[in-house]
């Protein structure tokens, strides 16, 4: 095994397997559950901080918008005046990249897992830690790899595909992918920084055409809005080419991370 199957793979594939060994009669797809909310609060921290900032950047918009104004178009100017009102309020703007490099590589190393656990099941023994094998249920899936029940609630097959498998398409796993679209719409949407401004793409390109000057801060906002309305679209072509486990993943995440991101949001508004 490599760095990161020994660093990430193992811990991951251990723990699903050792909540897959306490769920009576076996059930990948609770067990991925489980998994998933596990990972959402070991986040909660980092989780935590993120939204402070994104509380932080919502109040600074009206001190924001008077540098903007009193900068009159000297970008320079305007630019450090915000980097030392971000700096002032402990403010970070790229602090939220944080969650998205620790949850990526988790992605790729559960698509790992899943691949251990569908087509290399002869690879079980390898990958389960010493200690674990002598438990009664991971000892009988370690001898008999074929009795792993890769079917959440009995009906749906984490390991196939949406789109292109026997019988050409999955009704569940179609509407798991829409949830996923779903979810990282409201999710996106909770965290999205407020703009008083209400100019629409064609109202900028306008102004360009007739010699204004285009401002920056205004052409981000409308593609950060328009991404957020793109982003579930390319979401849903993704999760319907994922094996099931990944998109139930997925969902489960999005849907604590909501339910996460309301109640830290109204609490620092609270406070």
């Amino acid at each position: 095994m490599n760095i990161f199957d020994i660093l990430i793979v193992q811990p991951i594939f251990n723990l699903l397997m050792g909540l897959y060994s306490l769920i009576p009669g076996g059930d990948f797809g609770i067990a991925l559950i489980i998994f998933t909310v596990l990972i959402r609060f070991a986040l909660w921290p980092l989780v935590k901080r993120q939204l402070h900032q994104v509380t932080a950047m919502r109040k600074l918009q009206p001190q924001l918008a008077k540098i903007k104004k009193e900068a009159k178009g000297n970008r320079q100017l305007e630019s450090m005046q915000m980097m030392d009102l971000y700096k002032k309020n402990g403010v970070n703007p790229f602090r939220s990249i944080g969650i998205l490099l620790i949850q990526l590589p988790i992605f790729i190393a559960l698509y790992q897992v899943i691949q251990i656990f569908t087509l290399h099941r002869d690879q079980i023994e390898k990958y389960t830690y010493d200690f674990m094998q002598g438990i009664g249920p991971i000892q009988e899936l370690i001898a008999h790899p074929e009795n792993f029940n890769e079917k959440f609630l009995g009906i749906v097959d984490l390991t196939a595909h949406a789109i292109g498998g026997p019988g050409g398409f999955n009704i569940y796993l179609i509407i798991l992918a829409i949830a996923a679209a779903v979810t990282q719409y409201i999710m996106s949407k909770q965290t999205m920084p407020t703009q008083a401004n209400k100019k629409r793409l064609r109202d900028i390109m306008a102004e360009a055409a007739e010699g204004k000057q285009t401002d920056q801060s205004e052409m981000n906002a409308i593609v950060t809005g328009k991404m957020i309305k793109f982003l579930p679209f390319f979401m849903l072509v993704i999760m319907l080419n994922l094996p099931g486990a990944l998109v139930l993943y997925y969902v489960v995440s999005n849907i604590v991370a909501v339910l996460q991101q309301h109640y830290i949001l109204k609490k620092d508004v609270d406070e």
